[in-house]
């Protein structure tokens, strides 16, 4: 009878996993200039800035112009609008100093959350004493859809950069990659 490791048992790759993410990412962002270029300087930002302000926008996610409804949506005046633009999709972020402890946690805590949902479809896919390769090939194409996959869809509907996408879709390969090999490397024998 074929024994699968219990999920409680990967806990070791869980972790070391999720670690080695966290501290990669660090790198990429802190050390490297590799997403420099993900979000470019506004032109006349100051202005911008000056007459955003009056606003005081709460933050939140934004379309500028929004239709109330699909009726104003085909209304001569929003069609109007949108060929006039600017049209922009905007997310405004609270006022202050950024507190980088708590996205930092939350990143933490998504990474686990990735090597969790990797050792589950693998322990589910694959018995005590898979070798190497085939781990990490499901931990890695798993992790790979959790970090990446969902990049795309920014693109798609909501412009996102193109660049940025496919520096994000890179990261997120590396990360399935360094997740794949930690869970290759300690799979229960």
């Amino acid at each position: 009878m074929t024994e699968y490791p219990m999920l409680a048992s990967l806990w070791m790759p869980i972790l070391l996993s999720g670690v080695i993410v966290f501290l990669a990412s660090s790198v990429l962002h802190m050390f490297t200039s590799w997403h420099k270029d993900d979000y470019p300087r506004l032109p006349n930002e100051d202005g911008v800035r000056n007459a955003l302000r009056p606003f005081a926008i709460p933050p939140g996610d934004y379309v500028i112009p929004r239709a109330a409804d699909q009726k104003e949506m085909r209304d001569p005046a929003f069609k109007e609008k949108m060929i006039q633009g600017p049209n922009v999709m905007m997310t405004v972020m609270p006022s202050g100093l950024p507190a980088m402890g708590k996205p930092l946690a939350q990143w933490f805590c998504f990474s686990l959350f990735v090597s969790l949902f990797a050792a589950y479809v693998t322990s589910h896919a694959l018995a005590v004493g898979a070798s190497y390769l085939e781990v990490f090939r499901f931990v890695g194409a798993t992790a790979f859809a959790s970090y990446a996959l969902a990049l795309w869809p920014l693109r798609i509907w909501y412009r996102r950069a193109l660049g940025t996408t496919i520096r994000a879709t890179i990261d997120g390969l590396l990360f399935a990659c360094l997740s794949a090999g930690v869970f290759g490397w300690l799979w229960p024998r």
